[in-house]
């Protein structure tokens, strides 16, 4: 396996090279929600100067519900882009736009469906509630995969306002939700642990967590993307496996929101469910692509209705960046393996 410069060679410098000692490379990655545990890795990278130590003084954008990143970066205001499905990538192909999928932090999307506890004993018997409570975007996307593959009936779905207090006060209701916020909400308003199904579980098999710049981007400055892509990964491992405690202060400097009790209740559920570290991540490493799952994804949209068959997937990444194993040695050294 190749393995990158920024593996051994950055973690030396970062100990004992000073910021001033190099001339830093000023690039800024936006996010796209406000700053949590989903987003630690990168913060984790600039915090323990992993970023710098192969070159780059990254600014974090957080994003938000008046914050649209992705359209700064198609402007050329920030260079980098946190993803969230691979629906987004095929929407760029279908639309024209120079974008690439560079790495996949995320293995397995974190989208779930909560139930009152023994509501239901598996996946395909979420069909046999009396309601649904799932978002427009949801519907008009894992829903239709929950249709197309399970046959789930349209009928069931109601529509999820972000208010759990529906779901709460139904038990023969389920709720969409990401697996580490919305169990934790739940079970501190309603004091019950939900039931969760994990969809990637289940088949829906896009990445998450996906970071996009623009072609021009990774042809005029590649080791630019590289020594992100890397770095980023690096930045995962530690922040899952390491000292991440400088890294969660900065996600509450941006979030004064964000509690501590959030943020433990975050990180266990993205070890525990393999949301980074899991499938083609624990041979190729963090931010690990494969051009199967790309098209395993596509195909099952187009089968769903959610895409239209003809769009040449391979347009819309490149695994020229993601597949070095650059954190393997930062995680086996941090657990033992």
């Amino acid at each position: 396996m190749k393995r990158s410069l920024v593996t051994a060679s950055a973690l030396a410098l970062v100990a004992v090279l000073p910021a001033t000692a190099q001339e830093l490379t000023k690039v800024s990655f936006g996010t796209n929600w406000i700053a949590q545990a989903e987003h630690g890795g990168y913060y984790q990278a600039v915090v323990d100067g992993t970023y710098e130590a192969c070159g780059l003084d990254v600014t974090i954008v957080p994003g938000g519900p008046q914050v649209n990143n992705r359209a700064l970066m198609l402007a050329g205001k920030i260079d980098f882009h946190m993803g969230g499905n691979l629906l987004q990538a095929f929407a760029a192909v279908k639309e024209g736009i120079p974008l690439k999928v560079v790495a996949a932090h995320f293995q397995k999307e974190p989208q779930v469906i909560l139930t009152h506890p023994g509501a239901v004993s598996s996946f395909e018997e979420l069909k046999t509630l009396d309601t649904l409570f799932i978002g427009d975007n949801g519907f008009q996307s894992f829903y239709q995969w929950m249709m197309a593959a399970y046959d789930f009936p349209a009928e069931i779905r109601r529509p999820y306002t972000f208010n759990p207090a529906p779901f709460i006060a139904d038990p023969r209701s389920g709720q969409q939700g990401y697996v580490t916020s919305e169990p934790f909400a739940v079970e501190r308003e309603a004091g019950f642990t939900p039931d969760v199904y994990l969809m990637a579980d289940h088949g829906f098999t896009t990445y998450a967590t996906t970071v996009e710049t623009m072609q021009a981007t990774i042809d005029e400055t590649p080791e630019v993307v590289r020594c992100f892509v890397e770095g980023s990964a690096i930045g995962w491992a530690n922040f899952l496996y390491g000292d991440n405690a400088a890294a969660l202060e900065a996600i509450k400097a941006d979030n004064a929101e964000m509690t501590d009790a959030q943020l433990a209740y975050s990180i266990e559920a993205m070890k525990e469910h393999g949301i980074v570290d899991s499938g083609d991540a624990l041979e190729l490493g963090i931010g690990a692509m494969t051009e199967a799952t790309f098209k395993d994804f596509y195909d099952k949209m187009v089968a769903a209705g959610v895409v239209e068959e003809g769009i040449d997937v391979e347009k819309s990444y490149t695994l020229e960046f993601a597949n070095s194993g650059a954190a393997l040695d930062v995680k086996k050294k941090l657990v033992g393996e």
